[in-house]
């Protein structure tokens, strides 16, 4: 029988019984069939708008847990060694709705060429690469 996770809970122990590696866009599906790494089947059965971050832990109502992880998916990481520029390509991102996940030292995003053009000639560094994806949940996400 498939397991189906109803709520995000804190850890109840070192060791879930399952683990889901999932994309940023999969961690926002709040109802979906995944296969967990090791192939076995679960149900996601959240909230409407609910959106998993890394580390959350979510359990079922026969008791199971499993727990959520970053999958490594391609994305540009934008570097500069001016702050400024950091905070405006952060703007300027933001202001066309673009999934950020925005640190003290980079910014990153999902491969766009239009984009990666945009950042290039405002002279950021962009480099391309397999990483897991953390963007801001934005203005109305949900805390835990």
């Amino acid at each position: 029988m498939t397991p189906t996770f109803t709520r995000r809970i804190h850890p109840k122990s070192n060791l879930p019984d399952y683990v889901l590696s999932l994309t940023a866009e999969e961690r926002m599906r709040s109802r979906f069939l995944f296969q967990t790494d090791d192939g076995r089947e679960v149900y996601l059965n959240l909230p409407r708008g609910t959106t998993l971050r890394d580390g959350d832990w979510l359990a079922s109502d026969e008791g199971v847990f499993l727990k959520i992880q970053a999958k490594p998916e391609p994305v540009l990481t934008v570097t500069t060694s001016a702050l400024l520029n950091l905070l405006q390509a952060a703007y300027h991102l933001g202001n066309r709705h673009v999934p950020l996940e925005i640190t003290g030292t980079y910014l990153r995003l999902s491969p766009d060429p239009v984009l990666q053009d945009l950042l290039e000639h405002r002279g950021l560094e962009i480099k391309s690469e397999i990483v897991p994806f953390q963007p801001e949940s934005g203005a109305y996400g949900h805390a835990h």
